[in-house]
Formats: structure tokens, sequence, C-alpha cells
């Protein structure tokens, strides 16, 4: 986060978003503005908070794609749910304060793979230490003999000698210690006593305060009264370093210091991205409690605003926690919403629709687009795809004529397209390997002529 600015930010997506200028941009300005608030003295610092986002468009236009592109450009923890999964508390369903459960453990687990990245060359050396003991087992420890240097009479004025058994030992260890290192006993098999892994038990606490997901691991609460099981398995030298090498890291992570770093990022630079918003909003009272519209609503609402969520790592505030919404609001407008919820996004910004250009756009200029994957995918049978330019216009066209004779369901139309287009050369790409197949206009008019033709409206008359 420290390394992107707004612009750079707004490069990173372009690569693998079409469009939306405005949306990306204010989502740039809002990473940034939580770098800023970190600088900021102690008082001024808790007086800002973030301004949260509301993004408003029709399906396939990009929301969702900013949002997961978003959560790999930023070194935070982010969190991507539904708003229609939620209902209000007390009723089946979960509850609103789960998805700052599930941001704090992404923060977790987050901090404990940085602190995993710091303690792998020591874990890595400890390993093979192990593993050197398992090949070549240490002599028993002997008489001591102890050095007097200032006692003449001792006769030991010099450091005593190690023995000719214990120098030949030495060498053969060292010589051992060179050959692991290069991997040329990799495949020798090795007696370790590894821990037990099998599952521990579980509990689940139910209460109706909605702690539904409060596991609650047995094995972690009985701590050290119970002693650890370990078995001996047989197993090669290459196998048994990744083994030992994650018992070491396991035994370095101290989560007593990962979980307040964990709990402190997610409070300061975690980012709530809760999607199909619009699929709560309601119009007006229904005749009865609608617990998967306003309710939820309600429920979501402190959130928002800043509460205290209880979790298993500890109590996260909420209060400076970016929340991202999006909907298509196809139903409904964000009016709908109640007031209250509302005023907690400041900051609206509405994607447009997708039209031929865009299409030929996200077919052409994406690292990820669809025409690279599937040109990766029948590289793998040896199969050489082509698509000559008019081929990716005519795709584009026959998108937006179906978009806008049936459902409009934005780029996602473009893989219906593609699946039909490459349908017969997929299912025969093992029998047509070392073949290049250039996909021209006309074979793409002949393959979707029927996904393209206008529906028989006859069928709906009676």
């Amino acid at each position: 986060m420290e390394e992107l600015t707004p612009k750079q930010t707004v490069e990173e997506l372009d690569k693998y978003i079409i469009g939306q200028d405005e949306a990306k941009k204010k989502v740039a300005i809002a990473l940034r503005n939580r770098w800023r608030r970190q600088r900021l003295g102690d008082e001024m610092r808790e007086e800002v908070t973030p301004k949260n986002i509301i993004m408003i468009g029709p399906t396939g236009v990009g929301k969702t794609e900013i949002a997961r592109r978003l959560s790999r450009l930023v070194d935070a923890p982010f969190v991507k749910v539904e708003a229609s999964k939620f209902t209000e508390v007390g009723y089946v369903g979960r509850d609103c304060e789960s998805l700052i459960r599930d941001l704090t453990e992404v923060a977790v687990n987050l901090v404990r793979g940085e602190v995993r990245k710091t303690c792998e060359a020591k874990a890595h050396k400890r390993a093979e230490r192990r593993l050197l003991d398992l090949l070549l087992p240490p002599r028993p420890a002997g008489a001591q003999r102890v050095f007097r240097p200032m006692d003449p009479s001792a006769g030991d004025e010099a450091p005593a000698r190690h023995s000719p058994e214990e120098e030949a030992e030495a060498r053969t260890r060292e010589m051992l210690q060179k050959k692991l290192e290069a991997g040329d006993l990799d495949d020798r098999e090795v007696d370790v006593e590894v821990r037990d892994t099998g599952q521990p038990a579980m509990m689940q606490m139910f209460t109706n305060t909605g702690m539904e997901e409060m596991g609650i691991n047995l094995q972690e609460m009985m701590g050290k009264m119970m002693p650890q099981r370990s078995k001996r398995r047989k197993m090669s030298v290459g196998e048994a370093r990744k083994v030992l090498k994650e018992e070491e890291l396991e035994e370095m992570l101290d989560m007593d210091k990962i979980v307040p770093m964990a709990i402190e990022r997610t409070e300061n630079t975690g980012i709530v991205f809760l999607d199909e918003i619009d699929k709560i909003a309601s119009k007006g009272s229904q005749g009865g409690p609608d617990v998967s519209r306003e309710g939820v609503q309600r429920d979501i609402l402190p959130i928002v605003e800043g509460c205290t969520v209880a979790t298993k790592y500890g109590p996260v505030r909420t209060d400076h926690i970016l929340f991202i919404a999006a909907g298509a609001f196809h139903m409904t407008k964000v009016s709908d919403l109640i007031p209250e919820l509302q005023g907690r996004f400041p900051i609206r910004v509405e994607l447009s629709s997708l039209g031929t250009e865009d299409f030929a756009r996200i077919l052409r200029e994406p690292k990820n687009s669809l025409i690279r994957q599937y040109q990766c995918l029948l590289e793998t049978e040896g199969v050489h795809l082509e698509f000559t330019d008019e081929a990716i216009d005519e795709m584009a066209v026959i998108c937006q004529q179906v978009n806008e004779e049936t459902e409009n369901i934005g780029a996602r139309r473009l893989h219906t397209i593609m699946e039909y287009l490459l349908e017969d050369i997929s299912y025969e790409a093992n029998e047509r390997a070392g073949e290049k197949i250039v996909i021209d206009a006309d074979h793409v008019r002949e393959r979707l002529s029927s996904l393209a033709e206008k529906p028989d409206l006859k069928k709906y008359v009676l």
C-alpha cells in the first residue's frame, strides 16, 4: 500500500479491467487515504474515518472484479461477502458480525504468512540438523575432560583433543551435510517421528448473540495439559525435510505476538467488500418482519458506523475499516436503503454499461483475457489457436446483440460465446495435437448463428 500512488493503483487495475475509470479513481483515492491516515498524529488519526464507497451498476461491468483485483494489490486484510447471505440476529442464517470475524481470520493468516517467511531460513537449518541426526545419530556423550590452563600440574595446558573416532565422525557428518544440502540423499528412506496431525476435537458454540462461528478448538483449550501424540513414519529424506521444516516453523510462530499485530492491521487497514447490497434494499413495509432486508440493514449499520465485535482472537473495533458496497439496483434504488445506512456510504459511483467496443477490448487487452486463457488451455495439448481481428470484432457484436435481446449480463456473456465457439475444438483437442487453428469472422458467424438469432415470441402467446 505504501508504494502504490493513486495513479499506479489505476494503472494496475487497467491491466485487468476495461473502462470504469471513475470507479477505479475513487477506489484508488480511498486506498491512498488509508496510507495518509497512518502518518497522522495520534489525536487526528483517531478523528479521520474512512469514506465508504457504494458502486452502482448492472451485472457484469466490473464491480466485483475491481474488488478482487484490489485485494491482490494491497497488503491488507480483505474479505468479500454477499449481503444476501445475512439474516437478522435470532434467525437462521449468517450473523452480520461474522464478516468482521472473517476479516480478522484473514488478517491472522496474512500476518502468520509474513512471519513464516522471516523464519523459513532458520527453520530450514533446524530441519537439516534433525535430518543429519537421523542419518548419522550422534555418539552418546562420554566423560567430559576438564580444561585447566592455569594448573601446570594437571598436564593439560592445551585443549583436550578429540579421539580419532570423534574426528572420523565429524568428517563423516560434514560430508553428509554437504550431500544433504546438495539434494543427493533425497531418495534415501529415513524413519521419522512426527506429530500426529489427526483432526482435533472441535466444538461449535451456538448462542442467541450471533456467535455461531466462534469455534472452540478443544486441543488449544487443553494446551499442555494433554501430552502431544507422535507417530513414526517411513519417508524419503526429501519428504522428511518438508515435514520437519513445517514442524519447526510451527514451533517458531508465536501467536501471542501474531494476534495483536493482526487485530491492529484489521482495525486500521481492513477492507470489506459488501456485494449485492441492493438485495437487502426494501420498498417499504411488506406487512411483516423482513428478516433478510431491513433487519439486515439495521444489523450492518452499527458495524459500518463503528462498534466492537467479539472474535475468538479478541475484540475488534470497526471504526476505521473501509467498506465498499456494490449492487445492480435494477428493482430498487439506493434511496430504498434506510437513511442511516445511506449516510455511511458518502461516495457513490455509477458504473456504465458495456458496449461493443468495450467487449472487443475485454477480449484483446487484459493480461488474463478469455482469448489468452483458451489459447493457454489448448496449448497444453499442442493445439495453437489464433483469432483474427475480424473474429474478435464479430464476437463483440454478437455479445452486444444477445445482451440487448435477452438478459443483459454484461461481460459474463463472453464466457458463453467462447464456450459455444470453441466447443468442438476443445472436444477434439487431443486428436489435433500439432495443428494451428485460425478463428476468423466466418467461423464465428457459423458457430454462433443459433445463439444470435432473434427468439421466437410466438411460444409466449396464449
